[in-house]
C-alpha cells in the first residue's frame, strides 16, 4: 500500500529567528513580496525589513480573508518570486491565498502560537460575514516556517492556550484514523512517523504547556515555552496532515453554530472535541476526569459554559450533535455513530466540571493505551451516569 509523508522542508525556531527572514526567503526567489499583519506591523516590522538584503515589496493586512481580499493582494504583489506571510491566521492564510493565486512559494512567520496553521497546505477562505466558505490548499506546504519565540511570549497567553488545545487532539485523532484505515489528506492511510509524531506533540504538551504558559503570562521566555511551540506549530501539522483528524475536529463544526462558543478560537473548540472523541471511544472515566483535570488547570473548556453557551437544553446538545455527524471527519472512528452517540457523550462530558476538580494533579499517565483483552466500558447518555 502507498502511504505518503509530507512536510515543510525548513522549520527555523528560537529567539532572534526574525534575523533570519530576509536570508531564507531570497533562496526562494530575488523579488520578495511581504504580507504583514497590521496589528503586529509595529513590532516586528522593522526586525523583519533589516533581515533583507533588498527590501521587499510591503502591504499590511488587516482584512478578512476573502476571495476579493486575495484578488487584491495578488494584484499588489505581482511579479513577487516569494511571498511571506506574517502575523496570525488571518494574515499568514490571505499570503498563501496571494501565492496559490500567483503560483509563488509561500514562507510562513506566525506570531501566535494558537494553532498549526502556520506550517500546513490549508487556506481557510470565508465571506464578508466571517462564515467559512472552503479550505483551499496549497500544491505543497511552506517552504520554511520561522518562528521568532520572544514573540510568541510577549503575545497574549490566550492564543498559546488554544494551540495546545489543538496539537493535543492530534495523537488521539491519528491514532483512530490508523484503526479505521481512514485516508490523510495526503490520500493515503497515516504513515508510522506520522502517529510517532503526534504522540510526541502529547508527550511534549503534558511535560511543558503548563510551566510554558506560567512563562508567557510572565512574558518571559523559557525551554518549555519552545518545546510548546514546536509541539503546536510543527509536530502538531505534521501530525494532523500526515495522519489525519477524526472526532474532535468534527466537533468544531457543531460549536461554530452556537452564540457563545462561535466566537471563541478554534483549539479551544478542539479542547473540547477531544473529550467528546475520548467518551465516544469508551475510555475509562479515569482518563477522561484526567484530561479535564489537565485542560481545566491550564485554562482550557471542560463545557459548553466555559465556551460561553448560555443556556445548554436537550434541543441544543441534539442539533449541534446532528451538525457534528455531517462532518466528514466523524467517520474515522471504530464504529458507526448516529445522532444519539455523539449527543450522549455531549452530555457525558457535561458531566465533567463537578468531576475533574477532584482528579490528581501529579503521578499521571501521559500515554493513553490499552493492552490485549480491554474492554471498552459503557457510556451511559444520562448526565451524571456512571460508566463500566
Amino acid at each position: 500500500m502507498i502511504r505518503i509523508f509530507a512536510a515543510t522542508p525548513f522549520y527555523l525556531q528560537g529567539v532572534g529567528a526574525l534575523a533570519h527572514v530576509g536570508a531564507v526567503a531570497a533562496r526562494h526567489g530575488r523579488k520578495p513580496g511581504l504580507i504583514i499583519d497590521a496589528r503586529v506591523r509595529p513590532l516586528v516590522g522593522d526586525a523583519i525589513r533589516a533581515s533583507f538584503a533588498v527590501p521587499p515589496r510591503e502591504v499590511a493586512f488587516a482584512g478578512e480573508v476573502t476571495d476579493g481580499n486575495i484578488a487584491l493582494l495578488s494584484q499588489e504583489m505581482a511579479g513577487c518570486e516569494v511571498i511571506i506571510g506574517v502575523g496570525g491566521g488571518k494574515a499568514l492564510d490571505a499570503a498563501k491565498g496571494v501565492a496559490l493565486r500567483i503560483g509563488s512559494p509561500f514562507l510562513s512567520v506566525p506570531t501566535i502560537a494558537s494553532n498549526d496553521g502556520p506550517a500546513s497546505r490549508g487556506i481557510a477562505i470565508y465571506d464578508d460575514t466571517h462564515q467559512l466558505v472552503r479550505v483551499d490548499q496549497l500544491p505543497s506546504n511552506p517552504v520554511a516556517v520561522i518562528v521568532d519565540s520572544a514573540i510568541i511570549a510577549r503575545a497574549p497567553p490566550h492564543f498559546l492556550r488554544a494551540g495546545i488545545g489543538d496539537a493535543i487532539a492530534k495523537t488521539f485523532e491519528a491514532q483512530a484514523c490508523a484503526r479505521t484505515a481512514t485516508r490523510t489528506k495526503q490520500g493515503t492511510t497515516a504513515t508510522h512517523a506520522a502517529l510517532a509524531i503526534a504522540d510526541a506533540a502529547y508527550r511534549l504538551l503534558r511535560t511543558h504547556a503548563e510551566a510554558a504558559l506560567a512563562s508567557v503570562n510572565r512574558g518571559e521566555h523559557s525551554e518549555a515555552l519552545e518545546a510548546t511551540i514546536e509541539a503546536c506549530i510543527l509536530l502538531s501539522a505534521l501530525g494532523f496532515e500526515n495522519g489525519g483528524l477524526s472526532i474532535a475536529h468534527s466537533v468544531t463544526r457543531g460549536l461554530l453554530r452556537l452564540d457563545g462558543a462561535k466566537e471563541r478560537l478554534h483549539g479551544e473548540h478542539v479542547a473540547y472535541g477531544v473529550l467528546v472523541q475520548l467518551v465516544v471511544e469508551r475510555r475509562p472515566n479515569a482518563t477522561l476526569v484526567e484530561m479535564a483535570a489537565f485542560l481545566t488547570r491550564i485554562g482550557l473548556p471542560i463545557s459548553l459554559a466555559d465556551l460561553g453557551v448560555r443556556a445548554v437544553t436537550p434541543e441544543l446538545i441534539e442539533t449541534t450533535a446532528a451538525v457534528i455527524l455531517s462532518s466528514p471527519h466523524v467517520r474515522a472512528t471504530d464504529r458507526h455513530l448516529t445522532q444519539g452517540d455523539i449527543a450522549a457523550a455531549i452530555r457525558f462530558v457535561e458531566t465533567l466540571p463537578a468531576r475533574a476538580p477532584r482528579a490528581p494533579e501529579s503521578g499521571v499517565t501521559y500515554v493513553i493505551s490499552h493492552g490485549a483483552g480491554w474492554t471498552p466500558p459503557r457510556v451511559c447518555p444520562t448526565p451524571g451516569a456512571r460508566s463500566g
